[in-house]
């Protein structure tokens, strides 16, 4: 069988990944399409942790991801394997994580902070889409989320915020910005501009890979 086609999709926390996946997915049915997440790649710490030294963890580093494990299973896929990965559920006890099974489609997703700087997955991407937002606009969202979905206090998601999200994102991301095949700005909140984004890519993927 041809080569999959992997598109990779990168962008700072905030920046709109999560919806911007689920809008581009609608798309496609599952025999189309799969998504790998480096979400689900981080190495287990939890267990070494107490409370405190968790809030402090900077997760924002390539060091805190499987790197080799995440290279592996994206190959797999494109040999057209099916991958089964723990589903990380980020360091919360209360969760039983799943175990996913990602099977190989003619169009692979691979999205993370990460995936431009590790260069053996940048090497297997096909087209690179860069999601980013106004720093002010990703924060909002980033207190949203974590106090909503993860528990975290406002101090501690400024503290994580300027200490690890920020820096990590100037210098394992940004670097990468003008490489991509495309550039998108995700500073609004009517989701009506991200749908027609993803109806556009989508539409090219269509006619070119599985038309």
């Amino acid at each position: 069988m041809n080569k999959p086609y992997v598109i990779g999709v990168a962008g700072g926390s905030g920046s709109g990944k999560t919806f911007f996946l689920k809008c581009f997915l609608e798309h496609f049915t599952p025999d189309e399409v799969c998504l790998v997440s480096q979400d689900d790649y981080y190495i287990p710490v939890a267990h070494n942790m107490t409370k405190e030294e968790n809030k402090l963890y900077n997760f924002d580093l390539p060091t805190t991801i499987d790197a080799d494990l995440f290279e592996r299973d994206i190959s797999k896929l494109m040999n057209w394997e099916t991958v089964y990965q723990k589903e990380y559920t980020f360091n919360n006890p209360d969760i039983v994580p799943r175990i996913l099974e990602i099977k190989p489609a003619p169009i692979i997703i691979v999205e993370g902070l990460f995936i431009l700087h590790f260069k053996k997955i940048a090497n297997d991407l096909d087209m690179t889409i860069f999601i980013e937002a106004d720093e002010n606009i990703a924060l909002q969202r980033r207190l949203k989320r974590d106090l909503a979905e993860r528990g975290y206090s406002n101090e501690d998601v400024n503290y994580k915020w300027h200490n690890h999200v920020v820096p990590a994102y100037k210098e394992y991301l940004l670097p990468f910005r003008e490489q991509c095949t495309k550039i998108i700005a995700n500073n609004s909140h009517i989701a009506d501009d991200i749908i027609k984004v993803t109806n556009e890519i989508s539409q090219e993927l269509r006619e070119k890979i599985l038309s």
